[in-house]
């Protein structure tokens, strides 16, 4: 397509909104979260208990993160519907589909201060509704980023990023599965999630830069 001034703003509101997507969703899982959540249920529930603050700024952004990923869907449907607009609704039901998932654990994991001092063990099992509801809408994002794949590779994205979104949308199917289904397989599946990181890094860098899809 002719890229207005329109165009031009909206892929770089695009690749604003996906790094807000990227730092948000980072730091609420491995720096704030994560740490938090190592070790038995008991540890699991005094962690809690002694940093139910940092907890709640998970949540915060975690929230931030839903909001953005919903906008970004529907932004993404605008620019991408002229190469296909099934396979572009399709990638905006997907995507949307994996924050109405996110949205409902966050659920669980607003509850975690609530029940904390009462059931400690109930606190923790809300943290693994949490996570279970997170991989379960990663599945879905998975589907999102290999129609993504698709639509990125007739647009005026480079090959090599088109196909990294690709190799991320396995590495997500089968990360979440093996958590869902075979855990002992998840230490394997682990290091790959660098692909991803990379890949969504990289599309994140040409929408604000080149601004162009």
């Amino acid at each position: 397509m002719t890229a207005t001034h329109d165009d031009l703003r909206l892929v770089r509101l695009a690749g604003a909104l996906y790094l807000v997507i990227i730092l948000c969703g980072l730091t609420a899982e491995l720096v704030l979260r994560g740490p938090l959540l190592a070790g038995s249920p008991e540890e699991v529930a005094r962690a809690l208990d002694a940093g139910i603050a940092q907890l709640r700024l998970s949540f915060l952004a975690d929230t931030v993160m839903l909001l953005a990923d919903m906008a970004l869907a529907l932004v993404f449907f605008s620019l991408l519907r002229h190469i296909s607009a099934p396979l572009a609704l399709a990638a905006m039901v997907f995507r949307l589909g994996q924050a109405v998932l996110i949205g409902a654990s966050l659920m669980a994991l607003g509850s975690v201060p609530m029940v904390l001092a009462d059931a400690p063990r109930l606190a923790v099992h809300m943290t693994d509704l949490h996570a279970i509801g997170y991989d379960v809408g990663l599945i879905l994002f998975a589907v999102n980023s290999a129609i993504m794949s698709v639509l990125l590779w007739r647009s005026a994205v480079p090959n090599v990023i088109a196909g990294g979104i690709a190799a991320a949308a396995l590495v997500y199917a089968a990360g979440s599965l093996a958590r869902l289904v075979v855990p002992g397989w998840v230490d394997v599946i682990e290091p790959a999630y660098v692909v991803p990181m990379v890949a969504e890094s990289a599309l994140c860098l040409w929408l604000l830069v080149a601004a162009r899809l």
